[in-house]
């Protein structure tokens, strides 16, 4: 039994796209096996130099136009990195964010100027990107933000605090969403990028005690009457950040659903072994029938969620994926997950229940992706709005 046996998807075709796998699968091999990764978990963040080391390997800013420094690919080869990335179980490398949501900021809504500032670094590692939206009082709501950025002169003095910010210790890029028009609703939010290394006033908080994802650092964030140049503003005008959101959302929450079949790939996969080598009443677990069925359910899972993720790519790689579709790939992939997270952890009886255990992390893991990047239950609002 394979965890999953289905037909490739069209997209997928392509001799380049199987040779940068093996590129990604030789860097993770190379610079992050199960012992470096076990440290990452152990000290609670990512060790700098995997940053600069897969900048070099030409993993950072894959989907970057070659003129900006990056590799010149596409979404299809961040989504290759995300694959390998959860399959292989390299937790809390955050190269998703910054390759597929921080610079696609920078490269849709910023200067001329400003791409060939940021994307260049970027694509090196010297710079690590964040977003910084979710506030303490604010999370799918981003109306409701409380985060300024006042303009005098040629400069921003940004006041506020944020958190659950993913590479929120490592990153010296971050977009900041502040309200440059308090008075305007959603057409009073921008869009303002903050190179930390130089920002008076910016302080890093805790890096945060989670649930699960341990390797990742997901930090507080604060800004006290912070500097930057007006000429940092994302966009020709102040009050389109909020728009801005709005179109690079669905491809956020596409990710998400990417990463849950991955992950359950993953589980599927590691479950197989253990069923097959654990014995009980003198025969393998894998000869109960209610294992084969447990796990053809989580099979099947697997199968329709792959395929309908696959179809959002194919919509996402030719401008057509909407809200509406992405919410359902984020949504329902992230329940289905954690179902088959589930199942997976209860085959292994007491031993699922032991963090040296790969499903117990997963399980662990899989909890926030129902969470982040719009609650589950927005994501029904979006979708029931089309009803």
């Amino acid at each position: 039994m394979a965890a999953l046996d289905m037909p490739r998807a069209a997209w997928r075709d392509d001799e380049e796209l199987n040779i940068f796998e093996g590129a990604v699968r030789g860097f993770f091999e190379a610079e992050a096996p199960p012992e470096t990764v076990a440290r990452w978990r152990e000290q609670g963040i990512v060790d700098r130099d995997i940053w600069t080391k897969a900048g070099a390997a030409g993993l950072l800013c894959a989907s970057m136009p070659e003129a900006y420094g990056g590799a010149g690919g596409d979404f299809r080869h961040e989504t290759i990195l995300m694959e390998v990335q959860g399959r292989m179980g390299i937790d809390g490398f955050g190269a998703s964010l910054h390759n597929a949501i921080v610079a696609p900021y920078i490269l849709h809504y910023g200067t001329e100027d400003q791409k060939r500032r940021w994307l260049p670094r970027m694509a090196t590692g010297e710079l690590i990107g964040a977003i910084a939206m979710t506030e303490p009082g604010a999370g799918s709501d981003l109306q409701s933000i409380k985060t300024t950025a006042v303009a005098a002169g040629n400069q921003y003095a940004i006041n506020g605090s944020k958190t659950f910010i993913t590479n929120g210790q490592h990153a010296n890029l971050i977009i900041v969403v502040a309200k440059t028009d308090p008075a305007a609703g959603a057409r009073g939010t921008s869009l303002i990028v903050v190179e930390t290394d130089e920002a008076e006033g910016f302080r890093r908080g805790r890096n945060l005690d989670k649930v699960g994802q341990d390797a990742q650092d997901t930090s507080e964030l604060f800004f006290d009457d912070v500097k930057v140049p007006t000429a940092n503003l994302l966009g020709p005008s102040e009050g389109a950040g909020f728009f801005q959101l709005i179109e690079q959302l669905p491809s956020e929450r596409l990710q998400i659903g990417i990463q849950g079949c991955a992950a359950m790939h993953r589980a599927i996969e590691e479950t197989i072994r253990y069923v097959r080598e654990r014995e009980a009443f003198g025969k393998p677990l894998m000869a109960f029938q209610n294992t084969q069925f447990k796990l053809a359910e989580c099979k099947t899972k697997l199968t329709v969620a792959q395929a309908f993720v696959d179809r959002c790519t194919e919509l996402l790689l030719a401008g057509k994926l909407d809200a509406a579709t992405a919410s359902m790939a984020k949504y329902w992939v992230s329940d289905v997950e954690n179902e088959v997270m589930d199942e997976c952890l209860q085959l292994h009886g007491g031993w699922g229940y032991m963090n040296e255990m790969p499903i117990a992390r997963m399980w662990r893991d899989s909890r926030v992706q129902r969470i982040y990047g719009g609650a589950n239950e927005i994501m029904k609002v979006l979708i029931a709005r089309t009803l």
